[in-house]
């Protein structure tokens, strides 16, 4: 079970980067990928209208090292969770990405001020968070050592020295 889920948080990921990076027609529409000099981050950290970080994630909209930091993040953990090595530092990584990527889209105060929901029905408890949890909770039960590399991930002898790298 938690290999499966795992493999689909990974491709969640990696699509992730795949459609930004190449403008698939999905999230990012076709021309405007990274490789076509579109921005990551420019459209959806400038489109930011309210909360506590709203003029900082305006700062940072299409600065070429969010764009870098945030695809790198995306391949990252992607990879991690697909090949089943590294949960430790993809958990702590995607838990910051998507606590940063809920607050750029501060539920609370959206679905307050007109009254209707906007992606979420709940301000609390939106996929951002339910995203982290399951990261979390994939690197404590040590779910790369199924249908993963883990288990010889953590035999290596620098993993072995740092243990935070499981």
């Amino acid at each position: 079970m938690s290999a499966g889920l795992r493999l689909l948080m990974g491709f969640v990921f990696l699509w992730a980067f795949l459609d930004k990076t190449f403008g698939l027609g999905y999230a990012t529409p076709s021309g405007k990928g990274w490789t076509d000099g579109g921005s990551p981050t420019r459209g959806f950290l400038g489109a930011v209208a309210v909360g506590p970080l709203e003029s900082a994630f305006h700062d940072w909209a299409g600065a070429p090292w969010a764009d870098w930091l945030f695809m790198l993040g995306l391949l990252g953990i992607g990879v991690a969770l697909t090949l089943g090595i590294g949960l430790r530092p993809a958990a702590f990584a995607g838990t910051v990405m998507m606590a940063l990527m809920w607050i750029a889209e501060w539920p609370p105060a959206r679905h307050l001020s007109d009254g209707t929901p906007s992606m979420s029905t709940n301000p609390f408890a939106d996929y951002h968070l339910v995203y982290a949890v399951v990261l979390i909770a994939l690197a404590a039960v040590g779910a790369g050592a199924t249908w993963g590399l883990g288990r010889a991930w953590a035999r290596l002898p620098f993993v072995g020295r740092n243990r935070w790298l499981l």
